[in-house]
């Protein structure tokens, strides 16, 4: 997610991270580096030139903070821009007074209108709440086939008008349907175009008129830059919309839709796509988006992401396991399985702080076929190995390599991995029992 902008805006900021004292002239030579990074990233030119402007008038009149190299201060600064560019604070969901909330979300075709509503649905489903899915995009028939697929998918109630040509009739109709089944929220999938059309503004204008829409949202394609904000401001001046859901986010190497909506529409970024499955939908932080950008992590969403792979249970069992030193390979194997429940390797370990400098000074490489490989070694083995991995000899080590599509070379890899491992949990838990004991502490250390 927005690698190159990370990269580019990294190398602006090394030329001020080393030096003692600031003048104006070295602000104006990073900022015309940052002013060319950013336009690269086909952020929009007004956007580009007020945030360089704000930039500057800060560095340039703020005292440097205790603690802070100006160097420093100037990325802190950056940082604080960065956020309100990208909204400032989270934008939630609004919440209709009386029972259904109705989200409509428009947008063109190809944007992800239709699968973000199963998502969308998917992750209420998971806060407890019972949405409904409408499909109310009358004139195409697969989207209203592939909204009840993703319906039963994700397990919530779903609503069709069969032989209606009338979208306000079928949003009507489904709130009637919502109240007698309890759901609490409706999701309107309405009809897109492939380009904007005063036929379907007309459309979404009756149907906002026949029912009381609590949230109209439109969902547009990040990859597709300026594009994507063009959009917005016509659909907002057309419909009137309440905020935005970016699609396709976790493969967006530039952010430039990103960077320029917010400012440009007036509109927030409500929810981000990071994948084509139905938990890829994330609520928008500007302040972590902006901590990304600039490389430095996003440790609360990967908290978030370790809670929900991991369930409290499996973690309490996991630490007993550590202390009495029976953690094995089926454990291993476990975690490796939970960790790729949290997506992409390569996005989770960007959330890391400082990740993103590693990668850069020793050319490290992530690929998610490391997970493949290691998971296929150890279901290669027997019971009785991965739980006494010392018995595995060298007729064993060929058996496995055979077995997992790999060399004895790395099954032999792997053994020293997990030993390694197992050997640096022991030191661990003997640091922190010897700490309980008063002979050592070990400030904010938990397992």
């Amino acid at each position: 997610m927005f690698e190159s902008l990370t990269d580019k805006l990294q190398k602006a900021f090394k030329r001020l991270t080393g030096k003692g004292a600031l003048t104006e002239k070295d602000v104006d030579e990073a900022l015309r580096e940052i002013r060319l990074v950013l336009l690269e990233a086909d952020v929009n030119y007004k956007v580009v030139k007020d945030f360089a402007a704000r930039i500057k008038e800060r560095a340039i009149g703020e005292n440097v903070l205790a603690g802070l190299s100006p160097g420093q201060q100037v990325i802190k600064i950056v940082n604080e821009e960065l956020i309100s560019l990208l909204g400032g604070e989270q934008a939630k969901l609004a919440v209709a007074a009386k029972p259904p909330t109705v989200v409509m979300l428009v947008g063109l075709h190809g944007s992800g209108k239709t699968t973000t509503a199963g998502k969308l649905a998917y992750m209420l489903k998971k806060q407890g709440r019972s949405p409904m899915l409408v499909a109310a995009d009358v004139h195409r028939p697969a989207a209203v086939k592939q909204l009840e697929t993703l319906a039963e998918q994700v397990g919530v109630s779903f609503f069709s008008l069969p032989g209606s040509r009338d979208g306000a009739e079928v949003c009507k109709a489904a709130l009637v349907a919502a109240d007698r089944n309890g759901s609490d929220y409706v999701i309107l999938d309405v009809a897109g175009r492939l380009t904007i059309d005063q036929e379907m503004m007309d459309e979404l204008a009756r149907i906002r008129a026949a029912v009381p829409v609590t949230e109209s949202l439109l969902v547009v394609d990040a990859m597709s830059g300026q594009d994507a904000v063009n959009v917005a401001k016509s659909f907002d001046d057309a419909v009137g919309i309440d905020g935005v859901v970016m699609t396709k986010l976790d493969s967006d190497t530039r952010g430039g839709a990103a960077l320029s909506i917010k400012s440009v529409t007036g509109k927030p970024i409500k929810f981000a796509g990071t994948s084509e499955k139905m938990d890829g939908l994330e609520p928008f932080h500007p302040d972590r988006m902006a901590s990304r950008i600039l490389g430095m992590g996003d440790v609360l969403s990967l908290i978030e992401k370790a809670e929900a792979a991991v369930s409290e249970e499996a973690a309490k069992s996991l630490e007993k396991k550590i202390r009495q030193n029976q953690f094995g390979l089926d454990d291993y194997l476990d975690q490796l399985r939970a960790m790729k429940k949290m997506g992409p390797l390569d996005q989770i370990l960007a959330m890391v702080p400082g990740f993103g400098q590693l990668k850069q000074i020793s050319g490290l490489k992530v690929d998610d076929r490391d997970l493949a490989r290691v998971e296929a070694i150890i279901c290669s083995m027997t019971h009785e190995e991965r739980r006494d991995p010392s018995i595995i000899n060298g007729s064993r080590r060929r058996r496995i390599a055979a077995g997992s599509g790999t060399t004895p070379h790395e099954v032999n890899q792997l053994l020293k991995q997990f030993e390694d491992m197992r050997k640096m949990m022991r030191r661990m838990t003997a640091l922190e029992e010897s700490g309980k004991k008063g002979k050592m502490r070990i400030p904010g250390f938990r397992f």
